[in-house]
């Protein structure tokens, strides 16, 4: 086997090991944010258990694509974007929910939440970091949890002004930024799967 076949295997098992982590990660914290956002009556945290979704879903369709055709990685790089636009869509539906029925968000449990997503995000950026500039399948994952770590931000913002001035609208507000930016990170992976020729720049 020559040289470049042995550092493309290993450049393929890396990628594996990131990825399986990535997704194990984001998986576990859905599951925790979705529970906390149901206690907290939350729309933060729900579209951020939702942004959750989205990553584990993009790196599971990531490490499909590892090792495979730049075909199949264009095109799992464009199903996650698809599918990050899909929940972008249901959170905001959740938003129109609670203006219409109102909500009552503690601001307790969406800060310690967050920080705790927020955590889990930074290691799941750093783990990522060399890949920013790979292939559109690593670049696609690069993008989310970028966007990941300002929506955590955002929501302990949000609870922190929640606790101060007793109003519900900055939960609101952060849901509906949050789902802004996960519609945008979304767009942008569809635009980098169409043209392929360049870096992803669309990012806030």
């Amino acid at each position: 086997m020559s040289d470049c076949h042995c550092r493309e295997a290993s450049s393929e098992i890396t990628e594996r090991s990131v990825l399986l982590t990535l997704l194990s990660i984001n998986g576990v914290m859905f599951v925790a944010e979705l529970v906390a956002s149901i206690f907290a009556d939350s729309t933060g945290l729900l579209a951020d258990s939702l942004d959750m979704l989205a990553d584990a879903i993009v790196y599971g369709i990531a490490l499909y694509a590892v090792g495979r055709a730049a075909a199949v990685k264009t095109t799992a790089a464009r199903w996650s974007g698809y599918f990050q636009i899909a929940l972008a869509c249901g959170v905001g539906l959740d938003i129109l929910r609670r203006l219409a029925f109102g909500s009552e968000p503690q601001s307790w449990f969406m800060m310690g939440v967050g920080l705790v997503a927020l955590i889990a995000n930074v290691a799941c950026l750093a783990m990522l970091a060399k890949h920013r500039k790979g292939e559109v399948h690593m670049r696609a994952s690069w993008i989310f949890s970028k966007n990941d770590v300002i929506a955590n931000l955002g929501v302990m913002v949000a609870g922190l002004i929640i606790l101060n001035t007793g109003t519900r609208w900055p939960d609101i507000v952060i849901g509906a930024i949050i789902t802004v930016v996960v519609l945008r990170g979304g767009l942008a992976i569809l635009k980098e799967a169409n043209t392929n020729d360049k870096p992803i720049s669309a990012s806030p």
